[in-house]
């Protein structure tokens, strides 16, 4: 178990940031705005492996301490159609029924939502494999999205593929009188948890720990982000993040530089930066 004073120091949350913003090539009425300083970051998912949980001593959980939250009956339909695939060989809590492996809770202390389940009163998530588990650790759905050739997205609950990307969507109101659905993409940081993110005793985004990624995130969260806005506003994305790539970005996420230092203090070099989208690949442990 790692010391708390081997754990480096999070990033602050404030630090200036570099923005774009484009129409969806696929629709005249959608524009997409995206924080190139989180996109063009190193970030990536250490779960694991350098990952300290969001809860002291628990770092074996990740992020997956708590239940997570449907969004709609869209979300809701897709993880029990893919709870359906697992077994007690693959599921090591498993609960056979929809209404057995998720619960009523409130996100806002009033009006009542369902969530995935916890194993205990402290949780975590009804889905999350032990260590030792002899089928792997980690999250039983993404798990069995791998086994089956699939990209994890496409049997876990909405919030937990798109963490740690937040995405906001708002109609907005033109001088002009026109309207027109504007798509935010940018960091889920801790205040991205409502009040309660403060009190995270860890969390990856702020960390340099976590980035370490050989590529940057609109590479590496290549799938997620064509889910939240769409191939055509993806692929348009892409090259824009590609052409600032080679201008040199100037707002860095400070923890993606934090995380450069300390090669360069062993001697060591950075990772090359790409110069054009790699094959975006599913994430490589469940989580």
């Amino acid at each position: 178990m790692t010391r708390r004073d081997q754990i480096r120091p999070e990033v602050g949350l404030d630090f200036p940031r570099e923005w774009i913003e484009f129409q969806d090539p696929a629709d005249d009425q959608h524009l997409v705005r995206a924080d190139l300083t989180w996109l063009l970051s190193r970030w990536t998912c250490v779960f694991g492996s350098a990952c300290h949980g969001i809860v002291a001593g628990r770092a074996h959980e990740g992020c997956c301490t708590h239940g997570a939250f449907f969004t709609d009956a869209d979300d809701e339909n897709r993880v029990k159609a893919a709870a359906q695939k697992l077994t007690p060989e693959t599921w090591q809590h498993y609960r056979r029924g929809f209404k057995n492996y998720t619960e009523i809770d409130s996100i806002d202390g009033a009006k009542p939502a369902r969530r995935t389940a916890i194993q205990t009163q402290d949780g975590p998530c009804v889905f999350l494999n032990d260590a030792d588990f002899p089928a792997g650790a980690g999250c039983a759905l993404h798990a069995q999205a791998l086994r089956d050739g699939v990209h994890p997205l496409t049997y876990k609950p909405d919030v937990c593929w798109q963490l740690p990307v937040r995405r906001a969507q708002d109609w907005i109101k033109r001088p002009d009188g026109t309207k027109i659905l504007q798509s935010t993409l940018t960091e889920f940081d801790r205040r991205g948890w409502g009040p309660g993110g403060a009190d995270l005793d860890w969390w990856c985004t702020s960390s340099p720990e976590a980035h370490v990624g050989s590529d940057p995130m609109f590479i590496t969260y290549g799938p997620e982000l064509n889910a939240l806005i769409g191939k055509a506003a993806y692929d348009k994305l892409a090259e824009l993040c590609t052409a600032r790539l080679k201008t040199g970005l100037i707002a860095i996420h400070p923890a993606t530089a934090a995380a450069a230092e300390r090669p360069r203090e062993r001697g060591g070099r950075e990772p090359a930066t790409p110069t054009a989208p790699a094959t975006p690949t599913a994430p490589g442990p469940p989580a």
